[in-house]
């Protein structure tokens, strides 16, 4: 089922919603509630202020701030000033925000009160031209957010970009080399909540839907932004993931849904009893990295709902498969593809598509797909072939069709000739008694080329037993997929889609041993 009415371009959702939806509340977070008629009030504003400010069409602005209901506002303003969205980490160094900055041009910077001296440092290097508005208290020299979202701008919000022109410009997480930039429409955005979000999660406008993800992702930005607008739903911005506030808010009631990535299940299972109570929730979603199977029933039991586990993608607007609700599931898998996406499981070294339960590279197409990589045509052109985007992410379908992710392919382990996928072995690491999460990365070995080795953290009140863990891959892998080492660590690093930074522990296994 296709829900096409909601492919629409983001000035006039905006319209209607604030037609039949008036004085219900859009977004909220800690500090301040905005409804649907005041958003696409101060998004009108913020677009023509935004537009004053920009060359011309198509000019880049770049939001730099922390979680809130200003960033949301901020992406949607940009749109309607005809001006590309750019969101970025606020957690980054400075001379990452620097690269980014400088990479797309940007000519206005939305920050807040906390980042501005890190971006003032950055003006003052040759970048002056810049305009710069504010979130929070006025600042000297600097644009009031606030102010602009709430006066009427000399010229209107041109509110003229079409579905098809590059609305968005979002980082890729870098954790093999220097970020790109993904250029999306607000067609391929808008495609994902008219597949995925809406018929499939179920969102809609009796939905309040809580949402601890950093809101500078896709998987943030098109749910919880897009999504929720595209519906007319509410949505709850936090301002980081903190296990304690998530559960006091499903404690609370209200919350119907939840969204999220693996490590905040896992952590929100282990910070609840059999007895707990959550009154209004009614379905989760998780993306961003592979959900080991048995952390997914064990959610579900304990929380007495459906935890969709999907696979997505910045480069294809997010989703390419999820499990769809109320239906036959495999452990471990991420369902099967979204409707209108096209997915191939192939032999990345000849292009043949492999056979069911064969490992193979993913490629997808459909509407989805990016325009490419910003300024950088040769990583484009590594990527995108006659309409197929190649991942690099490798997985096995079964004859049935689910999906299962299995790695990437620039993670692959070789022990003596012998392929080993992290992804597998980490699963099997979760069977052990005492694990909360786990990470498998290689080791260098003299005789194998390389061996698999597992960084491990205990749960809550917990020890971790390395002879357990290597008996429970064991007993569900081949011998040679045993880890060699078990280490323990008090946190696996990731990013802020929860992709494990797998050369962070590579550097740590000398400390180990």
């Amino acid at each position: 089922m296709i829900h096409t009415q909601l492919v629409t371009p983001v000035a006039q959702l905006l319209h209607d919603q604030a037609a039949t939806h008036g004085e219900k509340p859009a977004f909220i977070d800690a500090r301040r509630s905005v409804s649907y008629r005041e958003l696409d009030e101060r998004t009108a504003h913020l677009g023509g202020h935004f537009a004053a400010m920009a060359s011309g069409r198509g000019a880049r602005g770049l939001i730099v701030a922390g979680n809130g209901v200003e960033v949301a506002e901020s992406y949607l303003g940009l749109v309607r000033a005809s001006m590309v969205a750019v969101c970025i980490n606020p957690n980054a160094a400075g001379p990452e925000i620097a690269y980014q900055l400088d990479h797309c041009g940007a000519e206005l910077i939305i920050t807040d009160t906390q980042l501005l001296p890190v971006i003032e440092d950055l003006l003052s290097d040759g970048r002056s031209h810049i305009s710069v508005v504010v979130i929070g208290e006025p600042v000297d020299g600097h644009l009031n957010y606030e102010s602009l979202a709430t006066t009427t701008p000399d010229t209107p919000a041109p509110d003229d970009l079409s579905l098809d022109e590059t609305a968005f410009l979002l980082y890729t997480s870098g954790t093999t080399g220097r970020p790109k930039g993904v250029m999306l429409t607000q067609r391929s955005m808008l495609w994902m909540v008219a597949v995925c979000w809406s018929p499939m999660l179920g969102l809609g406008a009796d939905d309040t839907l809580l949402s601890p993800l950093p809101l500078f992702h896709s998987y943030a930005l098109d749910l919880c932004v897009l999504g929720v607008v595209a519906t007319g739903a509410t949505v709850h911005i936090m301002d980081r993931f903190s296990t304690d506030e998530v559960l006091g808010h499903l404690r609370g009631g209200g919350c119907t849904m939840l969204a999220g990535v693996p490590t905040m299940f896992q952590y929100l299972l282990h910070g609840t009893s059999d007895d707990e109570s959550f009154p209004d929730l009614r379905r989760c979603v998780s993306a961003g990295a592979i959900l080991p199977g048995p952390a997914n029933d064990a959610f579900e039991e304990r929380f007495g709902v459906e935890l969709l586990d999907g696979y997505g993608i910045t480069e294809t607007s997010t989703m390419v498969a999820m499990n769809w609700p109320n239906s036959s599931r495999v452990a471990g898998s991420c369902g099967f593809a979204v409707t209108g996406v096209g997915v191939r499981v192939v032999d990345p070294a000849t292009g043949v598509d492999v056979d069911p339960d064969i490992d193979g590279e993913v490629w997808v197409s459909g509407p989805g797909l990016m325009q490419g990589y910003f300024e950088n045509p040769e990583a484009t052109a590594e990527v995108l072939h006659n309409g197929w985007y190649r991942t690099g992410d490798l997985a096995r379908r079964d004859t049935n069709g689910f999906l299962t992710i299995s790695g990437r392919t620039k993670e692959m382990i070789i022990r003596g000739g012998e392929n080993i996928y992290p992804a597998e072995v980490e699963e099997a690491v979760m069977h052990s008694p005492g694990v909360a999460d786990a990470a498998v990365v290689a080791m260098p070995h003299d005789d194998l080329g390389e061996v698999p080795v597992v960084f491990v953290v205990p749960a809550q009140g917990s020890s971790v037993d390395p002879a357990a863990v290597k008996q429970a891959v064991r007993e569900r892998l081949a011998s040679f997929k045993v880890p060699a080492h078990v280490f323990t660590t008090d946190v696996i690093p990731r990013t802020g889609s929860g992709k494990t930074k797998r050369f962070q522990l590579q550097q740590d296994i000398p400390k180990q041993l």
